[in-house]
């Protein structure tokens, strides 16, 4: 995800805080940032959560508090820390990533819950539509999986001689299949002719 991605999606983030609920809140409003990944590698990300919010007003540690929940590479622990964040009371819910999203949308009906994802978030059931999303959930998509068959077209381009081509995806996001269905339908041969091969 590009910084100024992230940016723009933060900045939409405050104004998916209610009105009203923060004028009732006497306490500090508190930000979730849910990601399934480890901190180490996302510092971009984190500070773009900083400029993002500061750039709506907010500056964490004085006029909000930003809680970080990492799953640390394990997507099955995502639920349980979207539910923490729920019990905390956090007035937004940012996740970086669909799998973080799905989980956020799980744990709650009334959280906002702002994401940017890489896969189609009507099919994966986040929002209703695309220009109406409706519920609480909102975000920024960055769908490439349907260019899988033009990079396999280039590839063919490029390399002409290649007969076999490896493409490495984690089984469990939600992003791989449509990205292999693209890319067989995309494939420059006759058929689909690659084996699959999931850890």
């Amino acid at each position: 995800m590009k910084r100024r991605e992230f940016i723009s999606l933060l900045a939409g983030a405050a104004a998916a805080w209610p009105l009203a609920a923060r004028a009732q809140q006497a306490a500090t409003p508190v930000v979730g940032f849910l990601r399934g990944s480890t901190a180490t590698g996302a510092e971009h990300l984190v500070a773009a959560l900083g400029q993002g919010l500061r750039e709506t007003g907010y500056v964490d540690g004085q006029n909000v508090v930003i809680e970080y929940r990492w799953a640390d590479g394990y997507p099955e622990r995502l639920p349980a820390l979207a539910a923490d964040l729920v019990s905390r009371q956090v007035s937004v819910i940012v996740a970086s990533a669909s799998t973080g999203a799905l989980a956020a949308k799980a744990a709650t009906s009334t959280i906002p819950i702002v994401f940017v994802t890489s896969v189609d978030p009507v099919k994966t059931g986040l929002v209703a539509t695309l220009n109406r999303p409706g519920g609480n959930a909102t975000g920024i998509t960055y769908l490439t999986s349907a260019l899988g068959g033009k990079r396999l077209e280039f590839l063919q381009q490029l390399v002409p001689a290649a007969k076999s081509v490896g493409v490495m995806v984690h089984p469990e996001q939600p992003s791989t299949e449509p990205l292999l269905i693209d890319l067989r339908a995309g494939a420059p041969l006759p058929a689909w002719s690659g084996s699959e091969h999931r850890l």
